[in-house]
């Protein structure tokens, strides 16, 4: 099993809470690589799709369901997340996708309060056992739309989710249940900063008002265990090769070059 950067205590309040934030998991440099990279990379350009909420406001994200030689395929691969998602999940774990959510200043849409398993669970997982991490890349807060997580929700089960704007959202009576026994509990992350949440957790975010980007890079895994039994618009299991740390700021120097920046 990769080795775990994290304590004892850190993985039972994620089991306890459905999620968890380590604050710096990256240094300055690994994320100012993340942040450049993604800035000037046309490919990743050409993978923004659209999603508005319920009141028409725009948030965009670029999905890649593949790994390569890349800064972000070595952020999905590397040990400070591979080890506690393995440790989180019970056993190996593959690489299910990556996105990175940009939300731009002034325009930047709300994402609906949902669980991630509400879409993930008609793609041939049968059993829960996702999660997920998201980086971020600019600094993340109320202002600029961070994200917010309902402590404990992960232990409701998988909740009915169906069509708000151009997003699929929890069933909203369910949720305002939620809300009134449970803390809602808004990530405010420093760039480099991360939040690890269960599958089942629920979450959201809201609008970007302020003149601040808030980007954030996001990498889901899947239990080797839980393979998929159908083919779907993510893969099923694929051994997850762990790249040492150092991969990270080699991988992006090198296509930050590239990429002449």
């Amino acid at each position: 099993m990769t080795a775990c950067p994290l304590s004892e205590s850190q993985i039972a309040q994620f089991h306890a809470d459905g999620f968890l934030i380590v604050e710096r998991l990256f240094d300055e440099e690994e994320v100012a690589l993340l942040r450049r990279v993604a800035k000037r990379d046309r490919e990743l350009t050409a993978r923004v799709a659209e999603r508005r909420d319920g009141q028409g406001g725009v948030v965009k994200l670029a999905l890649a369901n593949e790994l390569g030689e890349d800064i972000a395929s070595a952020f999905v691969r590397c040990p400070r997340l591979v080890g506690p998602m393995e440790r989180f999940l019970g056993g190996e774990v593959y690489h299910y996708h990556h996105k990175m959510i940009l939300k731009d200043p002034h325009v930047g849409g709300a994402w609906e309060w949902h669980q991630d398993y509400g879409y993930w669970y008609s793609l041939g997982c049968l059993f829960p056992d996702l999660a997920s991490c998201m980086v971020a890349v600019d600094r993340a807060g109320r202002d600029n739309g961070c994200l917010e997580v309902v402590r404990g929700s992960h232990r409701m089960g998988r909740i009915d989710h169906g069509p708000i704007g151009d997003q699929t959202g929890a069933d909203p009576e369910r949720v305002a249940a939620a809300l009134e026994r449970l803390e809602v509990v808004p990530c405010v992350l420093e760039p480099g900063s991360a939040v690890f949440f269960h599958c089942n957790t629920l979450h959201r975010s809201g609008p970007n008002r302020s003149p601040h980007p808030r980007w954030a890079f996001i990498a889901c895994y899947n239990a080797a265990r839980n393979n998929p039994y159908k083919e779907s618009r993510h893969p099923r299991y694929r051994f997850l090769e762990v790249w040492p740390d150092s991969r990270i700021k080699e991988l992006g120097r090198k296509q930050l070059a590239e990429l002449g920046g």
